[in-house]
């Protein structure tokens, strides 16, 4: 006697399984339990078993998976980067010199590896909404200035640059700020009024402009906000007087696919690095 475990095997490659795809592979063993009464209980059982497993294996296609984009992504990292550069690696596992401190906004268009191909190594990076450098706070904005004091201390990094961006949010958020600042956020209008001067010059300067043109240059004027408040750190201004560190400003315009680089006259001096 044939058993239903062996007429099971022999029906299931007869629909040729393994090619289906699961709506398919589903229907065809709805096809087989109808077709094939006599199989038995066992049989049945093992059938609506494998089904339902299939049933809960169809997903949307449409309906993203956190985890197996980071699997894949980090499987394809790790073979066409990791294994293919062990030099780099082995390197880069005894410690790291970078010569860059950049600055860009937690935006998720504007990676500063991905636009300027920054390797392993190349760039200690901050981000955060909108690109800010904070003033010297010791307690208010501690978790910047540990970053930046261990770049120009303990790397010594030979370039700091502050990044900004077209279409940021974070600038058109500090650019709605009402003018009797009032907020209506626990955070990110607080954070983002660190650059409340350039705001302010852009407001006055730039009346004849629509709000759009505005918040475009205020993405700017920030960034110039930003590498002035570098200079209240006394080792990044220590740095910059004995030329061990430049300080750069920068804006990616992911819309036209530009990108701009420049410097400041601080004109500082010894005293001043003195204070």
């Amino acid at each position: 006697m044939v058993s239903d475990a062996m007429k099971l095997s022999t029906c299931l490659k007869e629909d040729n399984m393994g090619s289906e795809t699961y709506e398919e592979a589903i229907a065809a063993l709805s096809k087989l339990l109808s077709d094939n009464a006599d199989l038995g209980s066992v049989a049945a059982a093992k059938i609506n078993q494998i089904t339902a497993e299939l049933e809960a294996a169809v997903t949307d296609p449409t309906k993203f998976d956190p985890v197996k984009r980071i699997e894949t992504g980090f499987l394809h990292f790790k073979k066409e980067k990791y294994e293919k550069n062990p030099d780099l690696y082995n390197a880069l596992a005894k410690g790291q010199s970078p010569k860059f401190l950049v600055f860009a906004c937690s935006d998720s268009r504007v990676c500063p590896s991905h636009i300027l191909d920054f390797q392993p190594g190349e760039a200690f990076m901050v981000r955060n909404i909108a690109n800010m450098v904070p003033p010297y706070d010791k307690t208010k904005y501690s978790g910047v200035g540990a970053a930046i004091e261990y770049a120009v201390l303990h790397l010594k990094v030979e370039n700091i640059v502050v990044i900004g961006h077209s279409c940021c949010g974070g600038i058109k958020g500090l650019m709605s700020i009402p003018d009797d600042g009032t907020t209506a956020s626990d955070f990110i209008e607080n954070w983002v009024s660190i650059c409340a001067p350039a705001k302010s010059k852009v407001k006055s300067e730039c009346t004849e402009l629509s709000f759009s043109e505005q918040c475009t240059n205020c993405e700017r004027e920030a960034v110039n906000v930003s590498l002035g408040n570098l200079l209240t750190y006394p080792f990044v201004r220590e740095a910059v007087v004995k030329k061990s560190v430049a300080l750069k400003g920068a804006h990616y315009d992911f819309v036209d696919g530009k990108f701009d680089l420049w410097n400041l006259d601080f004109q500082i001096s010894l005293t001043l690095a003195a204070v």
